[in-house]
């Protein structure tokens, strides 16, 4: 039987259309189009080097593309830095964890609520009631997801002494905490045992049919993208080789010939 899900997949809610970047002389992406549709988990797969994580950084705005749009609900994201396109609807992790070591998981978490807040300087300083008001919104808000990803129990660690499966999820926490429409995971599974790696497909799936987010994940293991992803993109230096459901994609021969390395019959 067919699981009903409890946010139907959509139409595109990413373009990416044409984009092409170089370094250089050296083309990291070469006139690469595909859609992300509402509410899937969309898989970037392919070899090392074949220009994933600088997709990745194109749609957030860490890169800039030489040539094509990539647009968010029809609008194009050009010349828009990575802190307005957060505030936009897209929330990103990174492949090497980017947590403040020394904040406990509830604090890492909290920052990602600084798109949320509006309260200046002095009104934080002081004590305004409307600063106050903010910072007991948003740490309720951090509390609802400490809860959703089960780490009540470490809320107040330091982030340095946790494992690494635990500060993965932590990162997770924090990009919830911007409530953003799309979140991109670069490797989010990266050097996780296959205990952590469950786990965290566990509530990659969780989020996606408890809050509708749709996920764009950058993944190596198979196993796991097969499992997960309602489609995916192939990408070898730097173009688009394949794109559709899972099983397609598995038995698409130039798929196979250069990322999946299983002979031809």
């Amino acid at each position: 039987m067919t699981q009903v899900r409890s946010f139907p997949i959509g139409s595109p809610i990413l373009e990416v259309k044409n984009i092409s970047l170089s370094f250089g002389g050296v083309k990291a992406i070469t006139n690469t189009s595909f859609n992300v549709l509402k509410h899937e988990i969309r898989a970037i797969i392919g070899p090392n080097g074949a220009g994933k994580s600088s997709l990745l950084n194109c749609i957030n705005g860490i890169y800039k593309p030489q040539e094509g749009t990539i647009a968010l609900n029809g609008e194009v994201l050009e010349k828009i830095s990575p802190n307005i396109i957060a505030r936009k609807g897209i929330s990103r992790t990174f492949q090497n964890l980017a947590l403040f070591k020394r904040m406990s998981v509830i604090d890492n978490i909290l920052v990602g609520r600084k798109l949320h807040m509006t309260a200046n300087f002095l009104q934080v300083a002081l004590q305004l009631p409307k600063a106050m008001r903010e910072e007991r919104e948003n740490r309720e808000k951090c509390e609802e997801i400490v809860d959703f990803l089960e780490i009540a129990d470490i809320r107040d660690t330091p982030v340095a002494r946790l494992p690494y499966g635990l500060q993965k999820k932590v990162e997770l926490g924090r990009a919830l905490a911007t409530e953003a429409e799309i979140l991109l995971l670069d490797e989010p599974m990266a050097g996780m045992n296959v205990e952590e790696k469950r786990e965290m497909c566990r509530f990659i799936l969780k989020v996606n049919d408890e809050f509708g987010t749709t996920m764009v994940l950058i993944e190596h293991d198979m196993g796991v993208v097969m499992d997960i992803s309602d489609n995916v993109v192939v990408l070898d230096y730097g173009k688009v080789i394949g794109d559709g459901p899972p099983d397609e994609v598995r038995s698409d021969q130039a798929v196979i010939d250069a990322y999946l390395g299983v002979a031809h019959d």
